[in-house]
């Protein structure tokens, strides 16, 4: 097997910080389908499409997405913010599907926030509701990892046990609070798609501890955690998985009606980290 690395391209790192001097990212955000208005929320934002970021060109043809990287700031923090993402079921590698993470440790950026879009495999879970992510499964049967021989050479064996910082998580709930947003816990199930979850995929899911289910975010997450960055996860449940009339556009308009909680959420997030 050929070895891959866990490197973003020097000329995105160099493209970062030539578009925005002195901004030093200390943050990265990546942001699920519909969830524009968290980037919106980010001042003295820069934009810059995926076709000039060498490690982020790729289908994205997802509606919903952007495609395009915004650098800007939040608070005291300096955000790289990824408006969309390349996925495995476009037909990119799990490590192209990683590339945010890589490129958010290249720039020195040491907090890695994801925010998706999932379909709720609980029925405690409505669509419009925000989900902190407390773990995940991986059945998507991949990894960003194959053929990485480690920062020192041989097996990366990478512990995942506190995947999603506890610190932060809790930090997420006392800002929701203080904020009065609902904000659920669960686990994500990542599968790579694109075809949603039939009812029996479903009532599995929901057998092995699922909360929500969705196509992307655990590549992401494999590799910050590989790259020694502190994950916060947070899923916005748009629709209940397994339905016969599931469409894309539900999930777009849930994104649309409570993109702005969760903007407003992780501007308080950002505002409160050390």
């Amino acid at each position: 097997m050929s070895q891959i690395d866990l490197l973003a391209e020097q000329a995105d790192i160099d493209l970062v910080a030539s578009a925005a001097p002195g901004l030093a990212p200390d943050v990265a955000l990546v942001l699920g389908s519909g969830l524009d208005p968290v980037a919106e929320a980010l001042t003295d934002r820069v934009d810059l499409p995926y076709s000039e970021v060498a490690g982020m060109r790729g289908p994205q043809h997802v509606a919903g997405h952007s495609g395009a990287l915004s650098l800007g700031r939040a608070g005291s923090h300096g955000v790289i913010c990824f408006r969309g993402r390349n996925h495995r079921y476009q037909g990119v590698t799990a490590r192209a599907a990683a590339y945010p993470a890589l490129l958010a440790a290249g720039v020195g950026a040491k907090t890695f926030i994801v925010t998706n879009a999932a379909g709720s495999v609980d029925a405690g879970l409505d669509a419009g509701e925000l989900m902190l992510i407390t773990d995940h499964l991986n059945l998507t049967g991949d990894s960003p990892l194959i053929g990485w021989p480690g920062p020192a050479g041989g097996t990366p064996f990478i512990p995942m046990g506190d995947a999603y910082d506890p610190a932060l998580r809790q930090l997420a709930k006392e800002c929701a609070a203080a904020r009065g947003l609902a904000l659920a816990e669960g686990i994500y199930a990542g599968l790579t798609g694109p075809a949603y979850e039939t009812p029996a995929e479903v009532r599995y899911l929901n057998m092995v501890g699922a909360q929500a289910v969705g196509m992307s975010t655990v590549p992401e997450v494999i590799a910050a955690r590989a790259l020694d960055l502190r994950v916060l996860g947070v899923s916005l449940i748009t629709n209940a998985a397994g339905g016969s009339e599931l469409s894309h556009e539900e999930v777009l308009e849930a994104g649309r009606k409570a993109g702005a909680d969760l903007a407003a959420l992780l501007v308080d997030i950002l505002a409160s980290l050390p």
